[in-house]
C-alpha cells in the first residue's frame, strides 16, 4: 500500500572519503565527528526535518556499521515515525542479482522500490558531507514556481575558485543552459552543491534509461544531469547565500570547525529557530581544574581541563593534563592529552593518546601554496610516546 508523500528526501552517505585519510579509515565520512558534539551528517538530517521533509533514505555502503548504529530509528531529529521516518538503504540482494552502489545514480536507481512506496512528486537529492543549514522547503517552492523537471541548489564561489567545481551557466530567468564539470576557463561563478530536486516521474524514467546503458559511469553529474540538458528538460538554478562547505578534505575540516569559532562566519550552531540535532551519549558537566585557561574555545560534555585550550573544539569525554598547550586545534571525543603535551593546528581523532611532552603540528601563519592547511593529523586510537614530534601536515 502506498503512503502518498509530496516529496522525500534520499541522502546519498555511502562514500569512503579517502581525503579525509585516518579519519575515514573505520567509519564512513558522514559519520566523522564534528563541532565537538555532532556528525558531519547532522546537518544534511536536521535540515530536512526542520524543512518539514519526514522521509528520509540514508544511501549506505562503506564503513556502514558506525554510521548505521549512530542514524538508529531516528528519534534525535524527530524521525522516529510510523508515517514515514529515516531509513537506512545498503545495497542488497535481489532474487535475481546484486552489487555494490556504481555510483549517485545507480544508488537512487537502486532504490527505486523505496521512493516509489511513497508515490512523491518531488524526491530531494542529498549529500551527507557537507555543513551548511538551508531551509529545502524554499528551493521546492521555486521548483514548483518554474514548473522545472530538475533544480540544482548552486552557491557562488570566487571565479578564480570555479575551476574546482562542477559550474552551472544560466539565462537571466535561472534556467541552466551549460553545465561544465571543473572548467578550465569558467564562464559561471554559480558551482553546484550537489543539491538535487528532481520531478520524481521524469528522473524515474531518465534513471531506468541510464541504467540500460553500459557506457554510462551511473553518476548525476557525469550523466543524469547533461543528459537532461542535452535532451531540453527544464533545469533551473536555486541561488543559496547561506553558510556552505564541503568537508571532503583535513584543511576543509579543520576550517569549518574554526568557523564555528568566528561569529562573523555565518554558521552559528546557536539558533533556536534552526537547531542542529545530534545523538547525545549522557555526560557529566566539563571540570576546569586550576591551571585551565580557555580562550575562545567550545567545550562538551564530560571534559577534564588542566591546561590551556586556545580557539580550539574540545569533543566530549576529553582529557587535558596540566600544563598541556592545545591551539588552534580539534580534539574529538575521548581523547587524552597528557600533561605538558603542545598540540597546535591539528586534528586529533576520537581516543587517541597524546602522551607527556610530546608535540603534534606547529603554528601556521597562512595556508600553502595549495591554499590548504598543513594541518597534522592523528588517527584514532591512536598513541603518540612521549617527547615525540609531528610535524605539521603530518598523519599519523
Amino acid at each position: 500500500m502506498k503512503q502518498k508523500k509530496e516529496c522525500i528526501a534520499m541522502l546519498l552517505a555511502g562514500g569512503q572519503g579517502t581525503r579525509l585519510g585516518v579519519l575515514t579509515s573505520q567509519v564512513a565520512k558522514p559519520a566523522v565527528p564534528f563541532g565537538g558534539k555532532y556528525r558531519i551528517i547532522d546537518f544534511t538530517l536536521s535540515n530536512t526535518i526542520n524543512s518539514n521533509i519526514d522521509t528520509i533514505g540514508v544511501l549506505t555502503q562503506y564503513q556502514p556499521f558506525e554510521l548505521n548504529t549512530y542514524i538508529g530509528n531516528g528519534q534525535p531529529w524527530d524521525l522516529d515515525r510510523l508515517d514515514g521516518g529515516v531509513f537506512v538503504l545498503p545495497p542488497f540482494m535481489k532474487a535475481t542479482s546484486g552489487e555494490w552502489y556504481k555510483g549517485t545514480a545507480n544508488a537512487i536507481y537502486q532504490n527505486i522500490a523505496f521512493i516509489d512506496k511513497y508515490d512523491p512528486e518531488y524526491v530531494l537529492i542529498l549529500s551527507g558531507d557537507h555543513i551548511y543549514k538551508m531551509d529545502y522547503s524554499l528551493m521546492l517552492d521555486s521548483h514548483k514556481k518554474n514548473k522545472a523537471d530538475c533544480t540544482i541548489a548552486v552557491f557562488e564561489v570566487p571565479i578564480e575558485q570555479a575551476s574546482r567545481f562542477g559550474i552551472m551557466n544560466t539565462d537571466e530567468s535561472g534556467r541552466i543552459c551549460a553545465f561544465e564539470e571543473k572548467p578550465k576557463k569558467p564562464k559561471s561563478n554559480k558551482a553546484s552543491m550537489g543539491i538535487y530536486i528532481f520531478s520524481w516521474q521524469k528522473l524515474r524514467t531518465y534513471l531506468i534509461a541510464d541504467e540500460a546503458d553500459k557506457s554510462s559511469q551511473n553518476d548525476f553529474g557525469k550523466n543524469i544531469i547533461p543528459c537532461m540538458l542535452k535532451n531540453g528538460e527544464a533545469m533551473y538554478a536555486y541561488s543559496f547565500n547561506g553558510y556552505w562547505k564541503d568537508v571532503g578534505t583535513i584543511s576543509s575540516l579543520w576550517e569549518a570547525n574554526m568557523d564555528l569559532l568566528d561569529e562573523e562566519s555565518g554558521i552559528n550552531l546557536n539558533d533556536t529557530t534552526w537547531k542542529i540535532y545530534a545523538r547525545n551519549s549522557a555526560e557529566p558537566p566539563h571540570y576546569l581544574g586550576l591551571n585551565a585557561v580557555i580562550k575562545n574555545s567550545s567545550i562538551s560534555e564530560g571534559c577534564e581541563i588542566d591546561g590551556l585550550l586556545k580557539n580550539s573544539i574540545l569533543s566530549q569525554s576529553c582529557t587535558v593534563g596540566r600544563d598541556a598547550v592545545i591551539e588552534n586545534s580539534i580534539i574529538m571525543p575521548g581523547a587524552v592529552i597528557e600533561e605538558d603535551a603542545v598540540i597546535k593546528y591539528a586534528i586529533v581523532g576520537s581516543s587517541a593518546r597524546i602522551c607527556k611532552g610530546a608535540r603534534v603540528g606547529e603554528d601556521l601563519a597562512a595556508p600553502n601554496e595549495k591554499g590548504e592547511w598543513d594541518i597534522a593529523l592523528i588517527g584514532p586510537d591512536t598513541v603518540i610516546k612521549s617527547g615525540s614530534t609531528i610535524k605539521k601536515g603530518e598523519m599519523l
